[in-house]
């Protein structure tokens, strides 16, 4: 039997709430058009975002394990990038759609119905919260991120829930159209967030949890380097990280000298979650095979 806490256990756990998610999708969909309501649009396009990341997340646990090949040498993690930028796209896309519709329906309000609203809001906040409980006991960086996502989407349907409610004791039209271009602003402001720190992996930018200075400065410290240069850090998927970098040692050190410094670097490397090392060793009287004027 697979636990939750195993890959396995995270692939079910990605697979359950993609199947929850998108079929709340659609019953959304015709809910807002059933119930004239621009906000539950605007949520409804975002979880439709949400469904297409978690199916992109369920396809992408499945390969992500593989090891490196001839044409992917590094393995398959970093397909998820692919997956969280189309992801971005669609929603940032979407959400300024949702935004040209909204506005028209702030100036000139139209009535929504706002017992809809409220079942509507009942069943998302439902449905969001069981997928969000059944990834949260699931390991893996992917599964905690969606679902802290689903987490956010509950409390989007929880502030649907209070406009149907004041809807329903005040006629105030304008509140549905204002509350979507809320909602969609603030969808906005986290994609362009998590993408900013997409691309940053994507471009094989330094972790931001990598002090990049300090690791230079402690690996600089260990007995034997006496200089280096090349160092770079980058992340495969946001959570794996690699290390590269050439220590120039002693002209007369000898093989113990090599390995008790190779040792030495791993262990000051794996504090800080770094999971692939390269270290190239040059001695002092060596050329660097490494000329370009561009590189640090």
């Amino acid at each position: 039997m697979n636990d939750d806490h195993t890959p396995a256990g995270s692939l079910q756990g990605i697979r359950t709430a993609f199947l929850l998610n998108l079929a709340f999708t659609l019953f959304e969909i015709a809910g807002g058009l059933w119930t004239n309501s621009i906000a539950i649009l605007a949520d409804a396009l975002h979880d439709l975002g949400d469904s297409f990341a978690l199916g992109a997340a369920w396809y992408l646990e499945k390969i992500s394990g593989r090891k490196g090949d001839a044409r992917y040498s590094y393995g398959y993690r970093r397909f998820s990038l692919v997956g969280a930028l189309i992801s971005a796209g669609v929603l940032i896309a979407g959400s300024l759609l949702i935004v040209t519709e909204a506005v028209p329906r702030l100036l000139h309000p139209v009535r929504a119905h706002a017992p809809g609203m409220i079942i509507l809001a009942v069943v998302g906040c439902v449905v969001n919260g069981v997928a969000a409980l059944r990834l949260r006991r699931t390991s893996g960086f992917n599964a905690r991120m969606v679902a802290w996502h689903l987490v956010e989407d509950a409390l989007g349907w929880l502030a649907i829930l209070i406009a149907g409610a004041v809807l329903l004791v005040r006629d105030v039209p304008a509140l549905d159209p204002a509350l979507s271009i809320l909602i969609t602003l603030w969808v906005l402001w986290n994609v362009v967030r998590n993408l900013r720190r997409t691309m940053g992996v994507f471009l094989q930018g330094t972790p931001e949890d990598v002090d990049l200075p300090a690791l230079e400065a402690e690996l600089r410290g260990i007995e034997g380097i006496a200089d280096l240069h090349h160092t770079h850090v980058w992340s495969m998927d946001g959570v794996h990280h690699v290390l590269t970098t050439h220590a120039v040692i002693a002209a007369d050190a000898g093989k113990e000298d090599q390995l008790r410094i190779k040792e030495a670097v791993q262990e000051v490397v794996a504090q800080r979650g770094i999971a692939h090392t390269t270290v190239e060793l040059e001695y002092a009287d060596e050329r660097c095979r490494i000329r370009h004027e561009n590189c640090r």
